[in-house]
């Protein structure tokens, strides 16, 4: 991640990525001991998440709509300010 995105893989930052499908998602993240991965596919649908410039930033509130699968872009844009980075 350093090397690809520029980020520190060791910050307090969810790095979420998204299939090509977008069926699936990937939330990588440090937990104190090592790296997570968190992988999570719907059966039916898929993740909606508009990027601008590789780099979205989004509230704790969003990144719940998003793992849930809801279409978070109706939220209003105030609300996507903090907590995670998504990629894809």
């Amino acid at each position: 991640m350093r090397e690809s995105l520029g980020a520190d893989p060791f910050s307090a930052t969810v790095y979420v990525f998204r299939a090509k499908r977008a069926d699936r998602i990937k939330l990588v993240f440090w937990y104190g001991t090592g790296l997570c991965l968190f992988v999570k596919r719907l059966e039916d649908g898929i993740f909606r998440w508009q990027i601008e410039d590789g780099v979205m930033r989004l509230s704790a509130a969003l990144l719940s709509a998003l793992l849930e699968g809801l279409d978070w872009r109706a939220y209003p844009r105030g609300t996507r300010d903090a907590g995670a980075n998504a990629s894809g």
